[in-house]
């Protein structure tokens, strides 16, 4: 509850902060505070020192995976802002605003963390969302981040209406919102009338389609690649980190309870959606000319990876999911922060770079390689962890095969920006980097490599 009700609050702390200064820096340092509050009093609550304590009806539960996906998910914000904290600034003079939407959507995450019931999975779902919409088009003199903001969300009301569609389905079924009485198959003893199991399928299913475009799951992924590369840059990295975890979180939270309802249909299910997502993600990646654009193309191809989580609903599918969102988040907040002191984001734009500036490319190159699973990164371990969780849950043997293969495809075109930057000569255009951003990249770079040696100190910090 703490994340929840503190989110909120310094979310209209930053709201106010624009009105009594104008000074970008004050603002930007006002929010790394805030951050570290929120940070702060999720840590105090995850170990009982300093807990809010409210009688949500049950329709909230906080339990210790979701309070530590919190800390993950704020910690990754934090990160964010320290590393690119100087390209919000450059948007526009709302710069204050901008953060405070990025509170609320921490809002949402925390709500999505511990719903337990159909509404608080709408209202986090929305408070999530609505933010982004407009953090999509926050750039108004770009045509392209207005069409994208446009686009984004056009296709996210649509896809509400269709999660409200599955919600009252289940309703209909269970004559309850609570998510105790979703799989159940039976309305209230008092109303003596059993629970049609087709509204439950059917609502199931509506709200799989629902939470697949929220993560960006093929064959709903059509309006991810538009909506990333129009947005700004640094609000790019943000949705494709903090919120496309968040909305895994949920996604998995969901199922994890219900997917037996739809018996051997859900296994062939998700597996149609893991190896389309995997394919639509790294096959399209590789023709892709624009750096940001291959990213976009390519967190499709993460979301894959992550669906095992989904798919084996056990404890290696919660530790990878875990060590999943660490290390796709180190390296794309990274990655990005990089990107943006480059003016030409094309692979040519990266001619050069190993020797101009080698700090950037070093950090990139690690970047790079944690996202493809390269051993000694945290992108291995967390693709090792996935795939052996399906191996523990029974799954079949060519999914594990056909994921490595496609692993072994995204490094194709990830490596295709290390030879720009090492092995092309060039002098690629950047703007002003300091000597502590440098440093900043070197600290996420240590971190990616230590989670890549010792995975166990991001899951001692959960079972301890």
């Amino acid at each position: 509850m703490n994340a929840i009700i503190f989110s909120a609050i310094l979310g209209v702390v930053m709201m106010f902060t624009g009105i009594f200064t104008d000074k970008k820096p004050v603002i930007t340092l006002t929010a790394i505070i805030s951050l570290i509050v929120l940070l702060t009093v999720n840590l105090l609550n995850s170990y009982g020192l300093f807990s809010i304590q409210i009688d949500t009806k049950d329709l909230l539960h906080f339990n210790k995976l979701g309070l530590f996906f919190n800390t993950l998910m704020i910690a990754a914000t934090l990160i964010f802002v320290l590393l690119s904290g100087s390209e919000i600034e450059k948007i526009s003079n709302k710069t204050a605003d901008f953060y405070a939407l990025i509170f609320f959507v921490l809002c949402g995450t925390a709500i999505l963390t511990s719903y337990n019931g159909m509404l608080m999975l709408f209202l986090g779902i929305e408070i999530l969302s609505i933010p982004l919409y407009i953090l999509t088009g926050s750039d108004k003199h770009n045509l392209k981040s207005n069409e994208a903001s446009l686009k984004y969300f056009l296709m996210g009301s649509f896809t509400t209406g269709i999660m409200l569609m599955g919600i009252a389905l289940l309703y209909g079924a269970t004559g309850t919102f609570g998510m105790a009485s979703v799989g159940t198959g039976a309305l209230p003893p008092s109303s003596g009338v059993q629970g049609p199991a087709f509204l439950q399928v059917a609502g199931l299913l509506l709200l799989f389609a629902a939470m697949c475009f929220k993560v960006s799951a093929a064959p709903f992924h059509f309006w991810t690649p538009d909506v990333y590369d129009g947005a700004p840059s640094v609000f790019t990295s943000f949705m494709a980190t903090i919120v496309k975890a968040a909305g895994f979180f949920a996604f998995i939270k969901l199922f994890a309870s219900n997917a037996s309802l739809l018996g051997p249909t859900w296994n062939i299910l998700l597996s149609f959606v893991i190896i389309a997502t995997l394919l639509a993600g790294n096959i399209t990646a590789v023709f892709q000319r624009s750096i940001k654009r291959m990213l976009a193309y390519s967190s499709i191809a993460q979301v894959g990876f992550m669906l095992f989580a989904l798919y084996s609903n056990n404890d290696l599918g919660t530790e990878g999911i875990l060590l999943y969102t660490v290390a796709y988040s180190l390296a794309t907040i990274g990655f990005f922060a990089i990107l943006m002191k480059v003016k030409d984001y094309t692979f040519d734009g990266f001619n050069g770079l190993g020797t101009t500036q080698p700090v950037l490319a070093f950090v990139a190159t690690i970047c790079l390689l944690s996202l493809a699973g390269i051993p000694l990164t945290a992108g291995f371990f967390a693709k090792y962890y996935m795939l052996a969780s399906v191996v523990k849950a029974g799954g079949p043997l060519w999914m594990v095969i056909v994921a490595v293969l496609f692993a072994a495809i995204s490094a194709y075109y990830y490596f295709k920006v290390i030879q720009a930057m090492y092995f092309k000569e060039g002098q690629p255009e950047t703007t002003e980097i300091t000597g502590g951003f440098k440093f900043g990249l070197l600290l996420v770079a240590a971190a990616i490599v230590l989670v890549g040696v010792l995975p166990s100190i991001v899951l001692n910090c959960f079972y301890f």
